[in-house]
């Protein structure tokens, strides 16, 4: 593969920095010597085999979860003192969409611990949902949305509160491939129109490929850091492209 960094180590240009991060439940070592910069406005995916941690690690970097050794920084500040987290976004692998609300009320739902104004938060509402297409469902009920609209309303919900960083954990893996398709073309145009950097993860090594600007690809027992990888692909990064298939046969032989 052409395009592989060995050096892993955090920078001062990076937006999240982890040094040295360690977790354990109970007996089982989950992470180990985690040291990643995520640099700002980047899209960076954790592609790894099930167990190598991908989906603990990203609890860290939300604060979800507290490394049992090592440090987070946010911005240059170490987790425990950084003061904006509603500047940081998670969308998780379920739309854990509120069946009793409409797409409206559910996007809003990310802003209801605002001190925004009621105006305010109607506008940002609004503007989230003409961003992911979705301006003339606001008044439908989940259950009368596809898998993809349910998607785009997640999205939009995460959109809402303006994130800088926007943690995704496999959000788009229950979606026909076509549907899937589309996500992923809508999740590029958002992140060039907004600059909002983005950590996923994924199994997918395709999906890494057409996504990311970089690849973390982990490996388990405990979860390590392998090798990091340059996609230094033009874009759009359509599958089917010999070089985009080909990035993707090398990289599967890595995972």
């Amino acid at each position: 593969m052409s395009a592989i960094s060995l050096d892993i180590e955090p920078t001062t240009l990076d937006i999240i920095r982890t040094e040295s991060i360690g977790k354990r439940f109970g007996s089982l070592e989950v992470l180990d010597n985690i040291s990643l910069g995520v640099r700002q406005g980047e899209i960076l995916a954790l592609l790894g085999a099930s167990g190598c941690g991908k989906s603990t690690l990203l609890n860290i970097l939300s604060g979800l979860l507290a490394p049992d050794r090592g440090e987070v920084l946010i911005q240059g500040k170490p987790a425990g003192q950084f003061s904006h987290w509603e500047r940081v976004a998670y969308l998780f692998q379920e739309d854990r969409l509120l069946p009793w609300r409409n797409v409206q009320q559910n996007v809003n739902f990310g802003l209801e611990n605002s001190k925004l104004s009621h105006s305010s938060r109607r506008g940002r509402v609004e503007d989230a949902l003409r961003l992911v297409g979705l301006h003339d469902f606001r008044h439908a009920w989940p259950h009368q949305l596809s898998g993809g609209m349910r998607s785009r309303v997640a999205l939009a919900r995460s959109l809402v509160v303006e994130p800088e960083i926007l943690l995704m954990d496999e959000p788009f893996s229950k979606l026909d491939p076509q549907t899937r398709s589309v996500m992923h073309d809508e999740l590029l145009r958002i992140q060039r129109l907004k600059g909002v950097t983005v950590v996923m993860v994924t199994h997918d090594v395709e999906e890494a490929v057409v996504l990311a600007d970089r690849v973390v690809l982990l490996k388990p027992n405990p979860g390590r850091i392998h090798r990091i990888i340059d996609i230094a692909l033009p874009r759009p990064r359509i599958p089917t492209e010999p070089s985009v298939a080909e990035r993707s046969r090398l990289l599967r032989l890595e995972v």
